[in-house]
């Protein structure tokens, strides 16, 4: 049996899924809201997606493809060039390497996991603006903004998995 174009066109649009709805959350994360000092504790929208996308479809979101996020970010952001790339490239390998332990647990250790991770990368973002300004930050807003992460990753996750399943179940 043969591909034709439109098979082929569609497999490609499927398999761009989780890159596009990392990119819309990516994008989606950068709107600002009047809520004061929001931009600061605003969750990690991208960091969620680069989670979910490592355990589930790591060969649809690759290292490179994670990186250029991270730069897009930072540029759109204001944040140092790189800070994001490094933080998402780094929770990227780090949930590949833990790959098997997430798909053969539930949802509440994954959830775990990703209170492990979240935290991991507010500490990494601290230490980094701390070396970059040569001076100890105040570790309130990553913290803050590592929790309201955690809080909304279920809501998220369940977008994720209606995605997932979808357009690459199948």
């Amino acid at each position: 049996m043969t591909v034709t174009l439109w098979q082929r066109l569609d497999k490609t649009g499927r398999n761009l899924a989780p890159f596009a709805v990392t990119v819309m959350l990516l994008l989606l994360g950068m709107v600002p809201l009047q809520i004061p000092s929001y931009t600061e504790i605003a969750p990690a929208l991208t960091l969620m997606a680069v989670y979910y996308w490592a355990i589930h479809r790591p060969d649809l979101l690759r290292p490179g493809a994670v990186f250029a996020l991270g730069l897009l970010q930072d540029l759109l952001s204001g944040a140092p060039l790189g800070l994001n790339a490094l933080t998402l490239v780094c929770v990227h390998w780090t949930v590949l390497t833990q790959r098997r332990f997430f798909l053969a647990n539930t949802f509440a250790l994954m959830w775990v996991g990703f209170a492990l991770i979240v935290l991991g990368a507010a500490v990494l973002q601290w230490l980094v603006v701390c070396a970059l300004s040569a001076s100890m930050v105040p570790f309130n807003a990553p913290f803050f903004q590592a929790l309201l992460t955690l809080a909304l990753f279920p809501v998220f996750a369940w977008l994720f998995i209606r995605v997932h399943r979808a357009f690459l179940q199948g």
